[in-house]
């Protein structure tokens, strides 16, 4: 644990960028605090310079799920941040992994975890991505990643069962719903959203029974649903991988 802590620099500000298909996700972090954090389509270098004068940021780490290339976002990052890394499969991370697969590993996925194990150290934790898709990941308390779930999310199965069948309409979540439908919409939008939160609570009580003091923390776009329905005692951290992603730049810093 000692030497772990002389590998962090305790005098650090951090710009975080976590690319995705269609948006850019922004955080700067002083000293573990997350100060400013935004979201973008395009990250220029005139944003860029202004964040920089703006927090006196070195470092910066950059997380993209799409393949940048010779982009001029990695030219820009490379001149204005000396301490710019770029998470790949490569990177060292604060975590051993126990994955058959690792370079297929998610970024988003990663990210988490590395979130999950600086936050929650020394515990058994369960991080639910409710995103897109929903992801389960379990860290044990002697901080390795054992492996996780993927499942489709809230919306993407509403848009699966209109797309995949002739009759059946495409409707939209609600907050109002029965165990069982009295209608076809009714059907759907209960059958969907009761099943999922039955899929997430099987998780939970499984892994409960093997780590009784499991740490349950959400994070994702969907992460209310859950919030609002499940009668368990759950953490929310909207800015998880963000946290994660940090983690990691110190890590490597």
């Amino acid at each position: 644990m000692y030497l772990l802590f002389l590998q962090l620099n305790t005098n650090f500000v951090n710009l975080i960028i976590d690319q995705g298909n269609t948006q850019i996700k922004t955080g700067v972090f002083d000293k573990w605090q997350l100060v400013y954090s935004d979201s973008c389509n395009i990250l220029d270098k005139k944003k860029l310079l202004k964040l920089k004068k703006e927090y006196n940021i070195h470092n910066c780490i950059l997380s993209s799920v799409i393949n940048l290339g010779d982009s001029n976002i990695l030219t820009d990052l490379n001149s204005l941040f000396p301490g710019f890394k770029i998470l790949n499969s490569n990177t060292k991370l604060p975590f051993a992994i126990e994955y058959k697969t690792p370079k297929t590993l998610g970024k988003d996925r990663i990210a988490v975890v590395a979130g999950a194990s600086y936050l929650y150290p020394h515990k058994d934790v369960l991080v639910v991505d409710a995103g897109t898709a929903i992801t389960f990941e379990f860290i044990s308390k002697d901080g390795i990643y054992k492996g996780g779930n993927i499942s489709p999310g809230l919306q993407m199965r509403y848009k699966a069962l209109n797309h995949f069948t002739s009759k059946l309409p495409l409707i939209e979540f609600t907050e109002q719903y029965n165990l069982l439908g009295a209608s076809t919409n009714e059907a759907i939008q209960s059958g969907i959203q009761h099943g999922l939160l039955f899929e997430v609570e099987g998780y939970i009580q499984h892994l409960e029974k093997k780590h009784p003091e499991i740490v349950i923390l959400f994070t994702g776009g969907d992460a209310d649903f859950f919030v609002k329905k499940l009668k368990k005692r759950i953490f929310v951290h909207f800015n998880l991988v963000l946290t994660g992603l940090n983690r990691i730049l110190e890590y490597n810093a």
